[in-house]
């Protein structure tokens, strides 16, 4: 059909909208994808053909149809097609199709939900595989028929997701008030997210209250890797955007995994913390209950469970709804006449009627984390934990406390016998951590003493050993406060993390801290070693030869504000690259920024670029590497 052809058909009038979107409007499927690993979710329906009838977007065209009366036609025109559509992909019994709901349906949504609910059943699609998403851009709660429709979905097994979070309507009260699935952060807070530490705060605390809540988080409109890193560090479960793929009509495009977001979200945590290894030996598998599931069969899981206060639900995609306690359905199971109410079909509350929402986490969540998000709403059973979006088990209260306490010794255990300072696993996963945590600039200090052996050898251990310890009290000394983590690698290495301070502050400090190791480990020398300025010993080869005295020296990186690792072993091996610039520099201070060029070597006492954080009087004392890791 030509444009002008259209044109003519557009003058019908408002009447005939619904007659001209079925000849021209076409769905269109955007993916959502987990943040874990690139895996599709689901998918959310989109119209697209809106413009040859003359609209500039989706919302045009259904205002237009509002005013003309015909928004019910249309919503049930384009979702019906949009159920067909999905339906025929391979893969729909694994997925989750995301539909709008407009709010002025609200007082004929029953009747748009009966149709769609059979459309569903002749598909052979459950409820549960269908989400409404509820639009902040209308006021719902002025329409006392909305909570209503969202008990009557909920209960149907239908999902739900509040849109547009953040810049419209009630918000914060629709996640109050209505138990909803889904929470779909506005574009506003995910467009360059990377680079606002104001975004990345809202967004995260956002996270944590809908995970409390037992609510997974969608962020709406990631078109940059940098984006859905912030994403994805923030705590967000899916994503969705350009990043990961526009809308298409062709379905045969469709992919399961988007490698751009598997690369990016593999980019992760390559071996499991301490937290990550405790909470999968003390998750607890217990049978879980199906939502579709008679109320009759209830009694039966209890019945063979005694000791079981509680059982997880589960809808048909292995996604949690919540908990059913046997308070819940106590009443109907010592009432005389209980097992005969629930067969009697004017009786038509369900399991779904019992469930409550549970706080939901994943299984890599950290342990204190964990119990923030338990003890968050008070009362809760456990917390429902999951793994790549599906249920994976439950953590009980007793079973999160014990895993507290023994990484609490498990950490004490780690701790170095002679410095008493946190060792390799500690260290580890701070940097795995802090290489994930862009909200601020980082300094990660690694420290080497030069010619310890020689000293060790010539002097004995104990004296070797006084040197260790006097440079861990002075690290003790001049790094101090919550933004600081310091460690003890082994024998002469050392390592230092601080968070948030300025670059120039840092360095001044690591200059403080080296020159008074030189001067105070002087005094571990004989006085005719001191007075030489050197030690006789023997090298790697068995020759012998002369050894100046001790110092330390030490290689910065330079993590700056919005920069994100991947992988904390790219530290490691970077610094390890740089132990050689260092000790061969007069200050034996390397600072090297992540994210300087490529094409820079490393070298000592190259001059600070214009406007860096390292002033003039630096210049001469420390290298700036240029390096990418």
């Amino acid at each position: 059909m030509s444009a002008a052809e259209l044109l003519a058909l557009r003058r019908f009038g408002d009447g005939e909208i619904v007659t001209l979107a079925k000849l021209v409007i076409e769905t269109a499927f955007q993916p959502i994808v987990e943040a874990a690993t690139g895996a599709v979710f689901g998918y959310e329906s989109l119209m697209r053909g809106f413009d040859r009838l003359g609209f500039h977007s989706p919302l045009d065209l259904i205002d237009r149809a509002h005013e003309a009366g015909q928004l019910l036609a249309l919503e049930h025109m384009v979702n019906s097609r949009a159920i067909a559509a999905f339906a025929a992909l391979p893969d729909f019994r694994s997925r989750t199709l995301f539909i709008n709901l407009d709010s002025r349906l609200v007082p004929e949504g029953a009747d748009l939900v009966e149709r769609l609910a059979g459309h569903l059943a002749r598909a052979g699609i459950p409820a549960s595989s269908l989400c409404f998403e509820i639009s902040e851009r209308f006021d719902n709660d002025t329409q006392p028929e909305f909570a209503q429709l969202v008990r009557k979905l909920r209960l149907a097994g239908f999902k739900l997701a509040i849109d547009d979070f953040g810049v419209g309507h009630n918000g914060l009260k629709l996640l109050c008030d209505h138990p909803v699935d889904y929470l779909k952060i506005d574009r506003h807070f995910i467009s360059g997210m990377e680079a606002d530490a104001r975004k990345r705060h809202l967004v995260r605390n956002t996270v944590n209250a809908a995970h409390v809540l037992g609510i997974r988080v969608i962020a709406e409109g990631v078109e940059s890797e940098a984006e859905f890193i912030a994403c994805r560090d923030a705590g967000c479960d899916l994503v969705q955007g350009w990043f990961v793929s526009r809308p298409v009509t062709d379905f045969s495009a469709l992919s399961p995994v988007y490698a751009q977001v598997a690369r990016a979200g593999g980019r992760r945590r390559s071996s499991r913390t301490l937290d990550s290894i405790l909470i999968r030996r003390e998750i607890e598998q217990v049978a879980v209950l199906r939502e579709n599931e008679s109320l009759e069969s209830v009694f039966e899981f209890f019945r063979r469970d005694p000791k079981r206060t509680f059982f997880p639900v589960l809808n048909a995609n292995d996604e949690p709804r919540g908990i059913l306690h046997e308070y819940h359905v106590k009443e109907l199971s010592y009432h005389p006449f209980g097992r005969d109410l629930l067969k009697n079909r004017l009786y038509q509350k369900s399991l779904s009627h019992f469930v409550t929402m549970a706080p939901i986490a994943d299984l890599d969540t950290p342990a204190e984390q964990l119990l923030d998000v338990f003890t968050g709403m008070g009362g809760n059973e456990c917390v429902i934990l999951t793994e790549n979006m599906r249920y994976a088990g439950i953590l009980s209260a007793s079973s999160l406390l014990k895993i507290i306490n023994e990484k609490r010794l498990k950490t004490a255990e780690d701790q170095n016998p002679l410095t008493g300072l946190p060792g390799n696993r500690s260290i580890r996963d701070y940097l795995q951590d802090k290489a994930l945590d862009g909200d601020q600039a980082r300094c990660l200090c690694y420290f080497d003493f030069d010619n310890f052996k020689p000293f060790n050898d010539h002097y004995g251990f104990h004296k070797g050993d006084l040197a260790l310890s006097l440079f861990a009290s002075l690290m003790r000394r001049d790094f101090v406060g919550e933004d600081v983590f310091i460690g003890h690698v082994g024998g002469d290495d050392f390592f230092a993390g601080i968070s948030g301070r300025p670059v120039e502050a840092v360095r001044q400090a690591l200059e403080r801290l080296l020159a008074d190791f030189s001067r105070e480990v002087r005094s571990l020398y004989s006085p005719e070693d001191r007075l030489a300025g050197e030690i006789r010993g023997r090298d790697r080869a068995g020759q012998e030869t002369t050894f100046p005295m001790m110092r330390c020296s030490a290689v910065v990186l330079v993590l700056p504000e919005g920069e994100v690792i991947g992988e904390a072993e790219l530290i490691s091996s970077r610094i390890a690259g740089l132990k050689a610039d260092a000790k061969g520099s007069d200050g034996g201070l390397v600072l090297s920024s992540a994210s300087a060029g490529q094409d820079e070597p490393a070298a000592a006492h190259r001059l600070a670029p214009p406007g860096s954080d390292f002033s003039p009087a630096a210049q001469n004392r420390c290298a700036l590497s240029r390096d990418m890791l």
